[in-house]
């Protein structure tokens, strides 16, 4: 089973941006996500990837400020996070799908890193 490593979070202030880096064990052909979870809330989708990178997808909630990305060769994916916002505030996971039509649901996916705190102060 892959293992994913997430880094780059911390504190910025609202407009400000973060990239956030996830680093897997291994090789994976799977597409990967990446959620958030804010306290006293569900974890939620964010924006997922396939494995060629011809394909993403975004929460509404982050279109035009997010953008994922993956370096196949570095087994790693990528959050450009843009425009912050205090509510995008959370802990940010990435995960690995369970199949190749894994697009948005947390339960299609799986190997769930340990996370990133991501506080946008206002």
């Amino acid at each position: 089973q892959v293992q994913l490593v997430e880094s780059g979070g911390g504190l910025v202030q609202a407009g400000g941006s973060l990239r956030l880096s996830c680093a897997a064990s291994g090789r994976t052909f799977y597409p990967m996500g990446w959620f958030r979870q804010a306290p006293g809330k569900e974890r939620e989708f964010v924006a997922a990837i396939v494995w060629s990178g011809g394909s993403t997808n975004y929460a509404d909630s982050v279109k035009g400020r997010f953008t994922i990305s993956r370096d196949n060769a570095k087994n790693s994916v990528y959050l450009q996070m843009n425009s912050l916002k205090p509510e995008d505030t959370a802990v940010y996971y990435c995960a690995v799908g369970l199949t190749f039509s894994s697009w948005s649901a947390p339960a299609d996916f799986g190997s769930w890193g340990q996370g990133t705190q991501v506080t946008v102060s206002s």
